[in-house]
This record gives structure tokens, sequence and C-alpha cells, in this order.
């Protein structure tokens, strides 16, 4: 989640031009999510909403497994992204409360079937200024491959490693 000072969203040049971390923390999150998931459809991810209670703002897609999970700051665990991110919203707006909704990955991509979701408005890659997941891949490329170290964590974790 992240709250940019000026509101660029209305402006697709400004919007486009953004530093990629600022471009998939606020507005195209869902891109990055579904680069990700087509990149690691293997690895038991799925996309994950942080859906605010009625009234307020500060809506984030990311992608986990349960226990780890992935966003613009990069891999982390889902408890330590959820915590930032309760906590940078609630110093924001007190009161500031969500909850978590599990998306379909091809909801991510599609306005049309984004809007069937009570809530939820996504934009498609093509919407933006130039197409965003070439953007969000090439994103996504500067992490390395993850697979190593989300494979290497989850044998760190299993129950088969105590």
């Amino acid at each position: 989640m992240f709250f940019p000072k000026v509101n660029v969203k209305d402006d697709p040049v400004r919007r486009w031009h953004r530093p990629d971390r600022h471009f998939f923390a606020n507005g195209a999150c869902q891109v990055l999510a579904y680069a990700f998931l087509e990149r690691y459809s293997d690895l038991g991810f799925h996309a994950r909403w942080i859906k605010p209670a009625q009234g307020y703002t500060g809506n984030h897609i990311f992608v986990t497994d349960g226990r780890a999970a992935f966003d613009y700051h990069g891999l982390s665990s889902e408890a330590d992204l959820l915590s930032l991110g309760f906590r940078r919203a609630r110093r924001f707006f007190p009161g500031w409360d969500a909850t978590l909704v599990d998306l379909p990955t091809d909801i991510l991509i599609s306005e049309q079937r984004s809007r069937q979701i009570e809530g939820l408005w996504l934009r498609e890659p093509k919407q933006f200024l130039h197409d965003a997941l070439p953007r969000a891949r090439a994103f996504l490329d500067r992490f390395g491959d993850l697979r190593d170290r989300l494979t290497a964590s989850a044998s760190c974790t299993s129950r088969d490693a105590e």
C-alpha cells in the first residue's frame, strides 16, 4: 500500500512516469501480481486483496502462498506485509481496517470481471498509457529467480524440517 502525496491516477502520463515501485504500489499492483502468478504458477500462490472497510481507501493486491508474500517491496512473509500495510494505513487514517479477499488470477487483468466483485474495479494492463504487463515482468526480473528462495524457505518451515 502506498499513499502518494499528489494524486496522479487521473493523469496517465504522470502515472506512467512514476518510479516502478510507486507505479506498482499505487494503481498497478494487480498487474504485478498477475506477472508473478504467470511466472510462478506452479508454486501455490494466489492473489489476495486488502479490501478497506467501507468509508476508507487503501486497496492493495499482493500474492501469497499463506506464508510468503510478494508485492512491490519484493518477497516477505505475509504477516510482515500485512503488519506494515495495516500500521501504515492506520497512521494516515485512524480506525482504518480491512478484510482479506482471495481473488482468481484472471480477474487481475480484466476490468469487466473485477467489477463483478463488490468494491473491486481494476484497470487492465492496456488501460494505462502503455501496456503495463511488460513493465511488470521487467520489474519482476529485478528480483532474480525467486523460485530458489521460495522453495528453500518452504523446506525450512515445513513440518518435515523439524
